[in-house]
């Protein structure tokens, strides 16, 4: 399933696989919709159907554009397989979740 990414209502959704073929895509598109978004920046993942290692790089990437453009940025519903991979990388404390 191809990934997607799409601003509703002030949040950004994610849907789809997350892999080395979808995130450059991804990435191209989250920039006009973050400059959208403004100050505060909710990332919806609920959506995402399969991750491997370049989902988890895709979310890093994120976090480091947010804090150059001074947003405030929560991942929020964040799918089980991304989080053990976050845990097992050791970079689970240093992702912003919402519950």
């Amino acid at each position: 399933m191809n990934a997607k990414i799409q601003l509703t209502e002030g949040v950004v959704h994610v849907s789809g696989d997350l892999n080395a073929a979808s995130v450059p895509a991804l990435l191209d598109d989250s920039v006009a919709l973050f400059q959208q978004a403004g100050e505060q920046l909710c990332v919806d993942l609920a959506d995402i159907t399969r991750a491997d290692s370049s989902g988890l790089a895709l979310l890093i990437d994120w976090m480091r554009s947010a804090k150059r453009h001074n947003q405030q940025l929560i991942f929020r519903r964040i799918p089980a397989q991304l989080l053990e991979m976050a845990r097992v990388s050791g970079i689970e404390s240093l992702l912003p979740l919402s519950e």
